[in-house]
């Protein structure tokens, strides 16, 4: 992982986060309750908005990102702990988590079926999981446009993939999808799902 991406991640993604992902976040994440497990915490941008949540556990592969995200996890309302690690592997015992949150991360999983399958076994029998995620688009020419820039664009932005089909990787899941709302033109996705194992 590379220097690059950490450092402009926050500033990139500032107009974006000023104006309706804000929004999002903060609907998404008062649905977080009791103990939470945040895929992929970043930078911290989810931690001024656990409110209901009695601990979050987070894990960031990436050092430079959970260098960024200290003063979010000192600040937080809630007692946040973040640990090395990434999504096919959690360090965590099964049936630990009431909730699992998982925002614009999928994207950059290496293999997200059996990060689904991990997210699936710490995750309590009924527990909540909360995605807010991109995806690829139905539109044909933006599909295809999202297939020609990935490559590139992996490599830019910390293996990032443009055209993941995430909700369908969700659906073929131990997870059943409550509700699934789109953004952005169907750019962006948010979903609300049940562990069903």
């Amino acid at each position: 992982m590379g220097k690059l991406f950490p450092t402009f991640y926050d500033l990139a993604m500032k107009p974006l986060e000023q104006g309706k992902f804000k929004a999002i976040r903060k609907e998404l994440l008062e649905q977080a309750t009791g103990r939470v497990l945040e895929i992929g915490s970043g930078t911290g941008v989810n931690f001024p908005y656990y409110k209901k949540a009695s601990k979050v556990d987070a894990i960031e592969p990436n050092q430079l990102m959970r260098d960024r995200s200290r003063s979010r996890e000192l600040n937080a309302n809630v007692p946040i702990q973040i640990y090395t690690a990434g999504a096919e592997k959690l360090p965590f015992a099964d049936n630990t988590y009431d909730s699992v949150v998982s925002t614009l991360v999928f994207c950059t999983i290496p293999d997200p079926v059996e990060a689904l399958k991990e997210i699936a076994r710490v995750c309590k029998p009924g527990g909540t999981v909360l995605f807010f995620e991109h995806v690829k688009m139905e539109n044909a020419i933006l599909a295809k446009t999202q297939d020609i820039l990935t490559p590139l664009w992996k490599r830019i932005c910390d293996g990032c993939h443009l055209n993941r089909e995430t909700v369908n990787v969700i659906e073929q899941s131990e997870l059943s999808i409550n509700d699934l709302k789109y953004y952005y033109k169907g750019l962006f996705f948010v979903v609300k799902a049940k562990n069903n194992k």
